[in-house]
């Protein structure tokens, strides 16, 4: 067996990884990943850019087909489902080779399969054994596959569909695809296949999707999504699968009781943290009952010499399964693994998006997480037929609601669905990590007309019935 030694040893190749491997070398030290599937990890080769490539192309289709203006006839756009699978993975692997494959090399190296300790400062990679007095977990995490009836004996997808160049990657476009959640990723790749002509329906057991949501986001989402065509079960329950014919039966019990008969099911019920097989207790690292590592703000383990950052921690630290989070924690654990310094994270303003059409985006906390921490609060909604540039552009779909401590009118958390929200929540994120109050956004110059307006008009809400002003008004 080949051993090799190194500064830093690091279980996984995702963004958090490559974060940590890329600060050890800016150190001056050597770092070693493992990958046991792609080099890159979740994001770039089965998450957020092929399904914001492959969401963005429906997009264009289903514009097309409904224009949004008079005059405007529609069209319905020819596509070949499997060319644009083709130019996802083109896409994807352009953006591996520039990103990730041509960073390895010199201090920083990468080795394939599988990884878990068998000593205290030993990690195995097939025939290969790296040695190391620091090491970081950072192997991300999974499709979490929820109990069902029935599952094993039928073929299903995950979010790993979107994968290029692996066995499960679809190739195919589905007639009939039943979703069992009623989650973000359930409703990105909803709208994505509806509007490519495939009949959806999702199955949700809470009483409305995005259930951790502000209420008002997901009634509006699911109108809109029924109006495109998707069917939506809340408090209803995938209860068994099974064979019928060529297809797939899926037993629904619940507010709906029904049998939906698919081309494809998709299992859409979360991520859970990638910490099996990996040796972990030979190491001394502790996980918690959702298997998640448990770290201290400083990202270090109960193993005094391991770390570990991104999915893995799970809500660890007030931690979330982002790439942004992951990526900026990499290099904290890996500065304070190889410098003896002592960075903590800092996890509480984490702006969040869901690619649908309307986007939805949201940071710090919703009216009823202000509630239960205590806080006095007052919140205020505006729809975004308020918004000038949502009416100027005859998209004026969604809602925006800011939540603020009553007394300091501190800003404590915004939600929007509309035209781009994912853009717009930069501001009101950097609002509130600077302690922005609800007069900040009154008071701040916009241009006009811009989404962006939105956070002004809501602010302005608060004291003023905007549905009364003139477009600029204060």
């Amino acid at each position: 067996m080949q051993t090799q030694r190194v500064d830093l040893v690091i279980l996984g190749s995702g963004s958090t990884a490559f974060a940590a491997a890329i600060r050890a070398a800016e150190l001056g030290k050597t770092a070693a990943m493992t990958e046991n599937r792609t080099l890159g990890g979740t994001c770039v080769n089965r998450g957020c850019l092929p399904s914001k490539n492959l969401i963005a192309a429906a997009g264009i289709i289903h514009d097309a087909a409904y224009p949004r203006y008079p005059g405007i006839e529609p069209a319905r756009l020819r596509f070949n489902f499997s060319e644009l699978i083709r130019q996802k993975d083109e896409v994807i692997a352009y953006y591996r080779d520039k990103k990730y494959q041509s960073i390895v090399g010199d201090r920083i190296s990468a080795f394939e399969g599988s990884a878990r300790f068998v000593d205290r400062n030993a990690v195995q990679v097939g025939d290969v054994r790296l040695e190391a007095q620091r090491f970081l977990v950072a192997t991300g995490s999974r499709p979490f596959i929820a109990p069902l009836e029935g599952l094993d004996d039928v073929p299903f997808m995950t979010s790993d569909l979107l994968t290029s160049q692996e066995e499960m990657e679809l190739k195919e476009r589905p007639e009939l695809l039943t979703i069992v959640g009623g989650g973000y990723i359930a409703l990105e790749l909803g709208q994505f296949f509806s509007r490519l002509g495939t009949r959806v329906t999702i199955v949700e057991p809470s009483g409305r999707i995005l259930p951790n949501y502000e209420p008002d986001l997901g009634a509006t989402l699911r109108e809109i999504l029924e109006e495109e065509g998707i069917t939506i079960l809340t408090r209803s329950k995938a209860a068994a699968v099974r064979k019928d014919g060529e297809g797939i039966s899926v037993e629904v019990v619940g507010d709906v009781a029904t049998t939906l008969r698919s081309s494809h099911v998709l299992v859409a019920t979360g991520r859970v943290p990638n910490t099996e097989k990996l040796g972990l207790d030979v190491a001394g690292v502790r996980t918690n009952k959702q298997g998640a590592v448990i770290v201290d703000e400083e990202l270090k383990t109960s193993a005094p010499h391991v770390w570990a950052a991104g999915d893995v921690i799970g809500s660890n630290t007030d931690s979330q399964m982002a790439t942004p989070v992951g990526a900026q924690d990499g290099g904290v654990a890996a500065l304070n693994a190889l410098s003896g310094e002592h960075h903590k994270v800092d996890h509480r303003v984490i702006p969040r998006a869901i690619f649908t059409d309307p986007e939805v985006a949201v940071v710090g906390l919703t009216e009823k997480q202000a509630a239960e921490r205590g806080y006095g609060c007052a919140c205020r909604t505006v729809k975004m037929d308020q918004v000038p540039r949502a009416q100027a552009v005859r998209n004026p779909r969604g809602v925006i609601k800011m939540v603020a401590e009553r007394e300091s009118r501190r800003v404590l958390g915004v939600s929007m669905l509309g035209m781009d929200a994912a853009e717009v929540i930069h501001e009101a994120a950097m609002g509130i990590r600077l302690g922005a109050k609800v007069e900040d956004f009154v008071g701040m110059f916009y241009v006009y007309p811009t989404m962006s307006e939105a956070l002004k008009i809501v602010a302005l809400s608060f004291t003023k019935d905007v549905s009364k002003l003139s477009c600029c008004a204060e």
